[in-house]
């Protein structure tokens, strides 16, 4: 039976590894997005 939820994981300083990002793939996130409120406009 498929999945009827998504994941939406936010991505920041703390995220931003590609073994992280690989990690929350792997956990069957559906959508990311960026949170700029700790970071700089540069690092996105």
């Amino acid at each position: 039976m498929p999945r009827k939820t998504k994941l939406i994981c936010t991505l920041g300083p703390a995220t931003e590894t590609e073994e992280t990002i690989g990690s929350l793939i792997d956990a069957g996130t559906n959508v990311f997005r960026l949170n700029m409120s700790h970071a700089k406009h540069e690092w996105a």
